[in-house]
């Protein structure tokens, strides 16, 4: 790149800059910036396509192009060659427009005329707002300098329009982050919220695209990347003694924060006029352009490091770290990319919502919402870039939908529905003491799933008759090292404590699949949720194990005390894991611990294999749950994380409900204790049915217990029983139509 187009790139940014200090209308500023970069091309045409929606593009400013087509000529994204690079986030360069494929000829432009086009996206962090286009009438390629100068000014572009600068009287384009936005995502965590926007990771805003001091912004950049080495550094030398996989990644920080490459291309953007916080951004953006791009979960990877670093660098930069200014709003909303199980419980239950563009329905964040009864939407893309603190925001986690800037009319129905919401929760309250007895006289047993100590408090106001699930990886999740014996005895011994003597089930250490230590190494598995999980962890790694197992026994403390092995496939796995916890019995009355009381040690049946398992497995095991969710997914062979599958197929399928009622019979048969615990178990329709068929405890979520409650309390299980066998010997395959119409007649 020769010196004399660096400066005249500077001087066309210097131009940019003074066009962008005018008292102008956004649409004046447009036309202006067109001549302006026609005249430094030495182009006959400039053009700038920004989105009118998220599927069309319109032409909003031109120099050389028929002045009348401005705001008339639009296309769809994908259309022609400026749709494409729109569509692809790639530069188009041909010395014959007319004869590249995908031409589209607009004869209200008059643009036959033009055989040289030269077309770049204009985007910001991997957003796209438009396209930046020069055309000349002689057959020509643009060299690679044109091309990075291009690119340069579209990427100033760009921060114009994050700032304003096309906006207000007579404007080309919409005023950003002020339109009501609808984001369609995936529900994990049922309910529904509003509030107002409290972002995870504050957006950084470049104030300063363009700079008059090349070396002045290079040294300014150069003591940013040393600042930013040093810290990474700092936190290697930090996790030094932790596990392998922490430091692969805190390595690949370190080459990224190093990389020659990655410094020499932010310090050509300088040397073009860009700031070095501009400079930083536009190679943030051309990352994040190409992480959508890429499969290769390796690359996504590193590409989502190098994300991070820009984000790091830019902060240390501009100074806009976490500590804004900005205050929580009482009623927050949390935005962020994905967010970890142990900063999520940092907010706890101050959050009314939380939207994630990232993470999956079994991920830690989604277990911590579940505990905390936060509603939680994920995959909702691209919201970060739109949304900014303080926005009002409604969280539909039913639905897994989010409206942001809502206008009046949506925010309307969405309180409707919040007030219904409320109505029903006050006559589930009525409900708390009184038995879930069903109209035939039939007593199911409601129970409560946990995971924190701050769920117990809702055993008692939920009228939950004990805990049928207590989740203890989650206080494995939330620590970055391993917790010591004597912190889980007291941790479980507080949760007895709490019980206040009702039963309380724990589940031992559910890890692996989607639920990875944060200090284990990850084992890479072509299908983790098939893989090495749950007890098979345990029984090939038992020091773990036995640690845990050794825990709950001193909790009990001479109290009752009902332990749970998860994921076993077959009665050897069971029988190995009930041989370690009569060698914690043994060991501890060796060293003189009091046993508990009585002791109920039970199995997850989560797979289908369990089911079949000999008539001996049924005899020795004390109680067993049916873990719905797996269950489920692996009898249909559905992944719940896949969205294509998961909601394909019907608890209330045919199929599977003969299936539940054969496991019900051989629990009756042998006399064994059985539950449902899973989401299944919290939704009313549901629940009614797997106590029709033979389920009489279930175990559900806090907030579930009501609904379900009320339903059995008017449901005639004799008659529901019917109705779902008469569906079943008319070929349907699924009973819920039958049941919905005998339930709306009912209730």
């Amino acid at each position: 790149m020769t010196q004399d187009f660096q400066t005249d790139s500077r001087q066309m940014l210097g131009r940019l800059r003074a066009v962008m200090a005018e008292d102008a209308a956004g649409q004046q500023r447009l036309d202006r910036i067109t001549r302006l970069i026609a005249e430094e091309m030495r182009t006959e045409v400039c053009s700038i396509y920004l989105f009118r929606d998220e599927d069309t593009l319109e032409l909003c400013a031109t120099e050389g192009l028929n002045p009348q087509a401005v705001h008339e000529t639009r296309m769809r994204l994908g259309e022609g060659l400026v749709g494409r690079v729109a569509r692809t986030g790639k530069i188009v360069n041909t010395d014959d427009a007319p004869g590249t494929p995908g031409f589209r000829y607009m004869p209200e432009t008059g643009e036959e005329a033009y055989c040289a086009f030269l077309g770049v996206p204009v985007q910001r962090l991997g957003e796209m707002l438009g396209v930046l286009v020069v055309q000349s009438k002689d057959s020509r390629t643009y060299s690679d300098e044109e091309v990075y100068a291009l690119e340069v000014v579209a990427m100033v572009l760009a921060e114009m329009a994050e700032l304003g600068a096309f906006v207000g009287e007579g404007a080309a384009m919409s005023a950003r982050h002020q339109q009501a936005v609808l984001f369609r995502g995936t529900g994990a965590q049922e309910g529904a919220a509003q509030g107002h926007v409290w972002l995870h990771e504050p957006r950084v805003v470049v104030t300063n695209p363009i700079a008059d001091d090349p070396q002045r912004e290079r040294e300014r950049l150069h003591e940013a990347v040393e600042d930013l080495r040093v810290g990474v550094d700092r936190m290697l030398s930090t996790a030094a003694s932790g596990d392998k996989e922490q430091l692969q990644v805190l390595e690949a920080y370190r080459m990224f924060a190093n990389s020659k490459g990655w410094l020499r291309r932010m310090e050509e953007d300088i040397g073009r006029g860009l700031s070095a916080e501009a400079a930083v951004e536009k190679e943030q953006s051309t990352a994040r352009a190409r992480m959508g791009q890429v499969t290769d979960a390796y690359l996504r990877d590193r590409l989502h490091d190098l994300d991070d670093l820009s984000n790091r660098l830019l902060r240390i930069l501009t100074g806009q770290g976490h500590e804004t200014g900005a205050e929580m709003p009482p009623d927050p909303i949390l935005v962020a990319r994905n967010i970890g199980p142990a900063e999520l419980l940092d907010y706890g239950r101050a959050l009314k919502g939380i939207v994630l563009e990232e993470g999956s329905v079994g991920s830690h964040a989604a277990i911590v919402a579940r505990a905390l009864a936060i509603p939680l939407v994920i995959h909702a893309d691209r919201i970060t870039t739109e949304a900014l603190n303080g926005d009002h925001v409604l969280v539909d986690g039913d639905q897994g939908v989010v409206h942001l800037r809502p206008d009046d009319t949506v925010t309307a129905a969405f309180r409707d529905k919040m007030a219904m919401q409320a109505k029903a929760q006050e006559r589930y309250a009525s409900l708390r003491d009184k038995p879930a007895e069903t109209l035939c006289g039939t007593r199911i047993a409601m129970q409560m799933n946990a995971g924190l100590m701050a769920d117990l408090p809702s055993l008692g106001s939920s009228g939950a008759e004990g805990v049928g699930l207590f989740r203890t990886e989650l206080q494995f999740l939330v620590r970055n090292h391993m917790p010591k014996r004597a912190e889980l005895s007291e941790l479980y011994a507080r949760v007895m404590d709490a019980a206040g003597g009702k039963r309380v089930v724990f589940r031992t250490l559910d890890i692996g699949s989607d639920k990875v230590l944060p200090y284990m190494k990850a084992v890479d598995e072509p299908n983790p949720a098939l893989g090495w999980r749950a007890v098979r962890v345990g029984l090939d790694k038992p020091g773990v194990m036995r640690m845990q197992l050794q825990a709950l026994i001193r909790a009990a403390a001479g109290r009752p005390l009902t332990v749970m092995f998860p994921f076993v496939a077959q009665r050897e796995e069971y029988t190995a894991a009930r041989a370690e916890m009569d060698k914690a019995m043994a060991r501890e009355r060796i060293l003189g611990h009091p046993l508990p009381e009585t002791l109920e040690v039970g199995a997850m049946l989560e797979t289908p294999s369990l089911a079949f398992a000999p008539d001996s497995f049924y005899a020795e095991v004390d109680f067993l749950s049916i873990g719905g969710n797996d269950l489920k997914q692996f009898f249909f062979a559905a992944d719940r994380e896949n969205e294509l599958v998961r909601r394909r197929y019907d608890t209330l399928n045919v199929s599977f409900l003969t299936f539940i009622e054969g496991i019900v019979a051989r629990c009756e048969a042998s006399a064994t204790p059985l539950s449902f615990c899973g989401e299944d178990a919290g939704r009313p329709v549901e629940a009614a049915c797997l106590a029709a068929i033979g389920l009489r405890t279930l175990s559900m979520r806090p907030a579930s217990i009501g609904p379900v409650k009320s339903i059995l309390r008017r449901t005639d299980l004799t008659e529901l029983r019917r109705v779902i066998f008469d569906a079943r010997d008319r070929g349907e395959q699924s009973v819920r139509p039958a049941v919905m119409d005998y339930l709306r007649g009912k209730l």
